[in-house]
C-alpha cells in the first residue's frame, strides 16, 4: 500500500518537517513493515510558462520543430533560473497554441531518470529549457504532446512553481500489508495506525461532515431497485451482505481530473483514466471501500445479485469474454451479467466519455467467494485484493456519498437525494477477555487500565464484567475473533519494547537420537570423502517405480498424489535412484562431466492391499484424540530413510603420466565401505541381481543376513535413455535398516603387538561359487588366528578346468599372546581350505 503524505496529513496530525522515514519508523512500531519511499524525483526550477509565439521550422530529417518564445517570469522580473523572463525553447510537439499555459523545466532542473536540463544547441537554436509532457513529469504515460495546464483545469500566474502547483512535491511511503490487516489498504486505516503509534489525533474521514451540502435536483429517485438473490451461499454465508447505491445525474465526463488528484493517485500506484473513474479509485484508496460506477443510461431495469449459472458468458472491462463458474457472484440487470461482483465490472455499462448519469455502487462481498473468483479468472484487481481480506461493512453508505460529493464538485453533477441500502451484515459478537489473560499469554504485566485503554483505542466497545472485559471489536477489524487476537492487539499498541528479549533456556534432554547421529555422521563422512549431497523431488513416474522399486521385476504398489504438481510424475518414489539420475542428467547437460552425488531421504513403500490417505483430516481448532492420531499414523505408508549414491565420469582426472580412471562398481562399493565406517555396521557384499543394474556387476548388501540394498553399475540401456555415459555406478541401501541391525555399542579393537604371518591361498572352485562365499568358508575354517582375508586374483584360463575358476586370497594370521610359527599359519590355512572343499568342492591350486 502506497500512502501519499499530504493525503495522510488530512486525517492524522503530522508534525511539520515529518519525513517519509519518520512515518515508516512510526508504523513499524505497530507492525506495518516498511517497503519503499516514492517521489516524483523532480528538482526545480520548474515553472508555469506561457507560449507567446512560435515558428514552425521543417527539418532535413522530415521532422518539423517549433521555435517557441515562452514567458517564464512576469514581465520585468528575472526568471527562476536567473535568466530573462522570456526563453527561447525548441519543441517537437505540436499540440499547443499561442497563449497556452505550460510547464517549463528551466536549465538546472532535473527530471526523473535522472535527466538534467541545460541550455543546449539543437536544430540551429539554443534551447533554453524544455516544455514538459505529462510522462516527463511523472504524472502519466502520455508522451504524444506537451502538458497543457488548461487540460487539468489549472490557470496559474506565469512563473509559479509548477512542482508545488501540481502536487509534485509530495512523497509516498509504501508498506507491506499482511492478509489479516486488510484495513491498512486505505488512507483511513494507515492514518489510524499512525495515530496508534504516535498518539497524534486521528480524524475519521467517515465521520467528517461533507465540506458543502450535496445539491439535489427535482424528480430525484428515492430508491433504486436492488435484490440480493444468493441461492447457493458458500459455507452458508450470503455473497453480499451490504449493497449501497447513489445516483448522480448530469455529470460532465470530459472535465479534467484535478492535478492534485492525479498526483495522489500516481503516488499511490494508480493511473489516471478519467475524472469519473479517478473519483471511484480515489475513494477506494481513501476509505478502503472499493467503488464501482455504472453508466445509468446503459442499465436495463434494477440490479439483482446472484450466483452465475454454469457456462454463463460475461465480458469484463478488460475486453475479455469469460466463462463463469457457479460459485461466481454476478451483478445483473434485465439483460444478464453487468459485473463480476467484487472483482471487475462489465464492458456494457462502464463509464465513458459520453456518460451523463452515474449509478454509484459500494458493496460488501464474501471474502471466500471473491478470493476464489479472482484466482479462478486470474483477475487480481485492487477491489478483490481488499474484499478477500475483509472490508468494513459499515462504510458502504458513507463511501457512495463521498463519491457523489466529489462527482458534484469535480464533474458538475447533481446527486439524487436517496439511493438504495441493503444491510444484513450480522453484528459483531462480544468476546470475553478474562482478567489477567493478556499478561499470561504475552508474558508481560499489564494493568487492567492499560488493557482497557489499548482496546478502546482500536475502536472496540468495552464493558467491564465480572472477571474481565466484554469486548465487541470494531467493524473494520474482522481479524479480531478471539481473546488471543485481542491480547496481540494490546501488546502491539502498548509497544513490543515492553516485551523483554530473553533467550529461552533449553529444556534438559538427551540430544539427538542414535539414528539421527548416525545419519548425520554418514552424510558428513560421504561429504568429507568428496561426495556432494543433493536433495531431489520425491515425485516419480509409475515406470520409474516399476523399474527401480523392484529388484526382480515383480509388480509394486505406488502412492499416487491427489494434487500432483506435474502430472507426468504423480507418484511418490520407491527409490532414490531416479532423482539422482535426474540430477546427474541436468548437471551433465551443463558441462559437469565428473559427478559424485548422494542423497539421504525417505522412500514410500505401501503395502499391497492397504488403502492410504482415505481418512478425513481433523479440525484445526482442537487437539486430536489419541485414537484419531493412531488412525492417521496407520493411514501413512512405511517411509524408511534410504541412502542413494551415483558416480559418473572420472574419479581420477587425466594428468601427466596418469591416465584417467573412470568410475565403476569399485567406487560404488567404496561408498558402502564409507557407510560401514560411519555407522559401525558390517555390510556383507555378495553377487546379486537387480533389473535396473548391469548383470554380473551388481552386488547385494546384507547385514546379519538381511538384505539392505544393492550396489553396482546401472544397466547401460537405462543410462543411455537418461543421456548418461555407459558406465554409471549406483548404490542404494536402507539406512534405517542398517542402523537398526547394527549393534549400538561399537567395541574398539586392541592394538596388536605380536607380528603377523602372511600366506596366500589359491583355490579352484566352480564358476558359480561367489568369491565372498569362498572367503567366508576360509574365514570360518581357519578360526581365530585368521585376522584378515582378501581376494587378490580371479583367474580363468589355461591350467584351470572348464567350468571352474582360480581364486587367490591373501591371508593374514596373528595370535594375541605369541609369535606364530609358519606351521601354525599353514595349519590354519589348510583348515580353511578343507571347509571350502566340503562346501564347494574347492581344491588347492598347486
Amino acid at each position: 500500500m502506497r500512502v501519499p503524505l499530504s493525503w495522510l496529513a488530512e486525517y492524522v496530525e503530522l508534525v511539520p518537517g515529518t519525513t517519509p522515514e519518520d512515518v515508516h519508523a512510526a508504523l513499524v512500531k505497530v507492525g506495518l513493515e516498511e517497503e519503499d519511499v516514492h517521489t516524483f524525483d523532480l528538482e526545480g526550477p520548474i515553472v508555469v510558462g506561457e507560449v507567446l509565439e512560435f515558428v514552425e521550422e521543417p527539418q532535413s530529417n522530415g521532422k518539423t520543430i517549433r521555435w517557441c518564445q515562452v514567458r517564464v517570469a512576469p514581465e520585468g522580473q528575472t526568471a527562476a533560473d536567473g535568466g530573462e523572463a522570456v526563453h527561447g525553447i525548441v519543441c517537437g510537439a505540436r499540440n499547443f497554441f499561442v497563449g497556452d499555459k505550460v510547464v517549463v523545466t528551466l536549465p538546472g532542473a532535473v527530471l526523473p531518470g535522472p535527466f538534467p536540463i541545460a541550455a543546449r544547441k539543437t536544430y540551429g537554436h539554443v534551447s533554453d529549457g524544455m516544455i514538459a509532457s505529462a510522462r516527463e513529469l511523472g504524472l502519466g504515460e502520455d508522451h504524444d504532446g506537451i502538458l497543457r495546464l488548461s487540460t487539468l483545469g489549472v490557470d496559474a500566474p506565469v512563473g509559479t512553481d509548477a512542482i508545488a502547483l501540481l502536487g509534485l512535491d509530495d512523497a509516498a511511503i509504501e508498506i507491506n500489508v499482511t492478509p489479516d490487516r486488510g484495513y491498512a489498504f486505505s488512507i483511513r486505516g494507515v492514518a489510524r495506525e499512525y495515530a496508534h503509534a504516535t498518539g497524534a489525533r486521528f480524524r475519521d474521514p467517515v465521520e467528517q461532515s461533507a465540506p458543502a451540502p450535496v445539491p439535489t435536483g427535482p424528480g430525484s429517485a428515492a430508491v433504486f431497485s436492488v435484490v440480493i438473490d444468493d441461492a447457493a451461499p458458500i459455507r452458508g454465508k450470503v455473497g453480499s451482505a451490504v449493497f449501497a447505491t447513489r445516483i448522480v445525474r448530469d455529470v460532465d465526463a470530459a472535465r479534467p481530473t484535478p492535478a492534485w488528484m492525479i498526483a495522489r493517485l500516481k503516488l499511490a500506484g494508480i493511473r489516471s483514466i478519467s475524472v469519473l473513474v479517478d473519483i471511484t479509485n480515489y475513494v477506494m484508496l481513501e476509505l478502503g471501500q472499493p467503488i464501482h460506477g455504472y453508466d445509468l443510461d446503459q442499465l436495463r431495469g434494477g440490479i439483482v445479485v446472484r450466483r452465475a449459472t454454469a457456462g454463463e458468458k460475461f465480458t469484463t472491462l478488460d475486453g475479455k469474454e469469460r466463462t463463469l463458474h457457479v460459485e461466481d457472484l454476478v451483478v445483473t440487470d434485465d439483460r444478464g451479467p453487468i459485473g463480476l461482483g467484487g472483482v471487475m465490472g462489465g464492458a456494457e455499462t462502464e463509464m465513458g466519455d459520453e456518460t451523463r448519469n452515474v449509478l454509484v455502487e459500494a458493496a460488501n462481498w464474501d471474502p471466500v467467494s471473491i478470493a476464489r473468483t479472482a484466482r479462478r479468472h486470474k483477475l487480481p484487481s485492487e477491489a478483490a485484493k481488499r474484499y478477500e481480506r475483509g472490508v468494513d461493512p459499515e462504510i458502504a453508505a458513507a463511501a457512495v456519498s463521498r463519491v457523489a460529493q466529489l462527482m458534484v464538485d469535480l464533474a458538475g453533477g447533481t446527486a439524487d437525494a436517496g439511493g438504495s441500502l441493503i444491510s444484513t451484515a450480522p453484528a459483531r459478537e462480544a468476546i470475553f477477555l478474562p482478567e489477567g489473560f493478556v499478561s499470561s499469554i504475552i508474558g508481560v504485566e499489564y494493568t487492567e487500565d492499560e488493557v482497557h485503554d489499548a482496546l478502546a483505542e482500536i475502536g472496540g466497545a468495552i464493558t467491564a464484567v465480572d472477571g474481565g472485559f466484554s469486548v465487541v471489536p470494531p467493524a473494520w477489524r474482522p481479524d479480531l475473533t478471539g481473546r488471543e487476537e485481542l491480547s496481540e492487539e494490546v501488546a502491539r499498541l502498548i509497544g513490543y519494547d515492553r516485551i523483554p528479549s530473553v533467550l529461552p533456556v533449553a529444556p534438559p534432554g538427551r540430544g539427538l537420537t542414535r539414528s539421527q547421529r548416525l545419519r548425520r555422521r554418514t552424510a558428513d563422512t560421504l561429504a568429507a570423502a568428496g561426495s556432494t549431497e543433493v536433495l531431489s523431488f520425491p515425485f516419480v513416474s509409475e515406470a520409474d517405480n516399476a523399474v527401480f522399486g523392484s529388484a526382480d521385476g515383480a509388480p509394486v504398489v505406488s502412492v499416487r498424489i491427489a494434487n500432483a504438481l506435474d502430472q507426468t510424475v504423480p507418484f511418490l518414489r520407491r527409490s532414490l535412484v531416479p532423482g539422482l539420475i535426474g540430477a546427474a542428467r541436468r548437471n551433465l547437460s551443463r558441462g559437469l562431466t565428473d559427478l559424485d552425488l548422494f542423497e539421504i531421504g525417505t522412500v514410500f513403500l505401501p503395502e499391497p492391499g492397504r488403502t492410504y490417505g482415505s481418512l478425513e483430516l481433523p479440525v484445526g481448532n482442537e487437539k486430536p484424540s489419541d485414537e484419531v492420531l493412531a488412525a492417521l499414523d496407520a493411514g501413512i505408508p512405511p517411509q524408511p530413510r534410504h541412502l542413494g549414491a551415483l558416480i559418473v565420469g572420472d574419479v581420477v582426472a587425466k594428468q601427466p603420466r596418469q591416465p584417467a580412471v573412470a568410475a565403476g562398481i569399485a567406487d560404488a562399493l567404496d561408498v558402502v565401505r564409507q557407510v560401514e565406517l560411519a555407522t559401525g555396521a558390517r555390510i556383507d557384499i555378495s553377487q546379486g541381481s537387480h533389473q535396473a543394474m548391469h548383470p554380473g556387476r551388481t552386488a547385494e548388501l546384507r547385514v546379519d543376513g538381511t538384505l539392505v540394498g544393492y550396489a553396482g553399475e546401472l544397466l547401460p540401456a537405462l543410462a543411455a535413455d537418461a543421456d548418461l555415459p555407459r558406465v554409471v555406478a549406483v548404490v542404494e541401501l536402507d539406512l534405517d535398516a542398517v542402523i537398526a541391525l547394527t549393534e549400538p555399542t561399537v567395541e574398539a579393537q586392541t592394538i596388536d603387538t605380536m607380528p603377523a604371518a602372511t600366506q596366500d591361498l589359491s583355490l579352484i572352485v566352480p564358476v558359480e561359487v561367489a568369491a565372498a562365499e569362498a572367503a567366508a568358508a576360509i574365514r570360518e575354517g581357519a578360526g581365530e588366528l585368521l585376522e584378515h582375508v582378501a581376494l587378490v586374483d580371479d583367474y580363468r584360463g589355461q591350467g584351470v578346468p572348464a567350468g571352474a575358476k582360480s581364486l587367490t586370497f591373501a591371508l593374514r594370521f596373528r595370535a594375541d599372546d605369541r609369535t606364530l610359527t609358519a606351521a601354525e599359519a599353514s595349519e590354519a590355512k589348510l583348515a580353511g581350505a578343507a571347509l571350502a572343499n566340503d562346501r564347494f568342492g574347492a581344491t588347492i591350486r598347486e
